[in-house]
């Protein structure tokens, strides 16, 4: 792809206005009133206690294969497979060769279906199509759209210019010939979440500088617009196992040295915060959580397009971390947030007017000391151990065996079927999700969260 007048464009403009090193997002109007909250949610907690406490292995010595594998068997075992009417694959001509795009639809039907065209997220290096399995089966469903996972080329094999190349060559496949595979290509949005929300940030500005496919919505998960320097929220949270931890983030960046060595990782085509002119961009939905090192680039993205005049829906969990939103079997928040995705992506595809609004979503807080907390910090972790190890033995056996598989989903349903009943009433039970909406101030009081199926 040759941009090169573009680019200058760009560069020029930068120069001249200038790009503002990160700062603390706390200054500006319609943020998060509680950024980062004491603790994780009392989910997260147990999550991390158990990924935690599992016999690490040091990143120096694990191949970018084990890397890769890893991050697909916790994506698979903690997701749910939710049903849907079909999945099926389309491979494509891309810039570098094949692309598959796996396509989810959420019914069979003749009629013509807007599609959401996700971009799966692991610092451009790791995730693929089977990662983004479960998010996409959950939009699919939830917002009754065609969901498409694109797949790109990852470093350290390419520079991070290849990712980008694929996914613009996707969303344009897509909009000449998506009709083929039953979408109705006027009405597409984009999203993906960490790396992919930056593909995603970075591919609305340039399909809006090429006037190419009109999107109705970008929906940006913990996006890393910001490729250069580090938000305040780095050094809060980057040491404190919150899953993105400093060994993986240091592991990530060796294996995109190609990239962040011989690109101008200042242009917007690769930190897309740093477009000097973002009017005209369609609405988005930007999802952050508290316990992120990246959670201020994207409340900073978030704060930026809404300057520009672009309707923003900021969704911030100040209990998760990054990545929860894989994990929506055992949090209910990873649950809410895909709810509330389709929620938008509904609205965006029927025309209706888009939400420009803070929401904070978090635990309610329990006395600290009490005797109850106790007792729902042990019942947590327990159901959480207790999901997590069945989900887990499910993937394993899929993996080895899907006869295997079959049979003993078979055999085990006469327990399965009680035990999921009852996990699931315990969960609801233990729900202590509270949403409240902080810009504008149209709602002040903070209402109990939907239970997550």
């Amino acid at each position: 792809m040759n941009n090169k007048k573009v680019r200058q464009n760009q560069q020029d403009q930068k120069a001249a206005s200038g790009t503002a090193s990160p700062q603390a997002p706390n200054q500006n109007v319609g943020l998060p009133k509680v950024l980062r909250a004491r603790e994780p949610d009392r989910e997260a907690r147990a999550i991390l206690r158990m990924l935690n406490l599992s016999p690490q292995v040091s990143l120096d010595r694990l191949s970018v294969d084990s890397f890769r594998k890893g991050w697909l068997l916790a994506a698979k075992a903690l997701g749910r497979r939710i049903p849907v009417a079909s999945v099926t694959e389309q491979v494509i001509v891309g810039p570098g060769g094949p692309m598959t795009l796996r396509i989810f639809k959420p019914s069979h039907t003749d009629e013509l279906l807007p599609a959401f065209l996700w971009c799966f997220g692991g610092g451009f290096v790791i995730g693929g199509l089977d990662s983004a399995d479960s998010v996409c089966r959950n939009i699919a469903h939830y917002a009754g759209c065609i969901t498409v996972a694109i797949s790109y080329r990852l470093a350290p094999e390419h520079t991070i210019s290849a990712s980008r190349e694929d996914v613009l060559a996707a969303v344009n496949w897509i909009a000449e010939n998506g009709a083929e595979l039953g979408i109705d290509t006027t009405r597409l949005a984009l999203g993906g979440d960490s790396a992919g929300g930056n593909l995603t940030a970075a591919i609305s500005q340039e399909l809006l500088r090429r006037d190419g496919p009109t999107l109705r919505m970008q929906v940006m998960v913990y996006p890393a617009t910001e490729l250069v320097e580090k938000f305040p929220s780095y050094e809060e949270n980057i040491h404190g196992r919150y899953f993105l931890t400093a060994e993986a983030v240091a592991w990530l960046e060796e294996r995109l040295s190609e990239s962040l060595m011989t690109l101008d990782i200042e242009d917007p085509w690769y930190s897309p915060r740093r477009s000097p002119d973002l009017r005209g961009l369609p609405p988005a939905v930007i999802v952050t959580a508290g316990f992120d090192p990246i959670r201020d680039d994207g409340l900073d993205y978030g704060v930026r397009l809404r300057a520009a005049g672009v309707p923003v829906e900021m969704l911030h969990y100040a209990g998760q971390f990054h990545g929860f939103i894989n994990f929506d079997s055992v949090l209910g928040a990873a649950r809410d947030v895909l709810k509330r995705i389709s929620e938008a992506l509904v609205a965006a595809f029927d025309e209706a007017p888009a939400a420009d609004r803070t929401i904070e979503i978090a635990d309610e807080p329990s006395p600290a000391g009490s005797g109850l907390r106790a007792a729902g910090e042990l019942t947590t972790a327990t159901v959480t151990v207790w999901a997590a190890t069945v989900r887990w033995r499910d993937m394993l056996l899929r993996m080895a065996s899907p006869r295997a598989a079959r049979a003993t989903r078979l055999l085990l349903k006469p327990w399965s079927l009680p035990t999921a009943l009852l996990r699931r009433r315990i969960n609801s039970r233990l729900d202590t999700l509270s949403a409240r909406q902080t810009y504008p101030h149209a709602c002040t009081c903070p209402t109990k969260q939907r239970k997550a199926a």
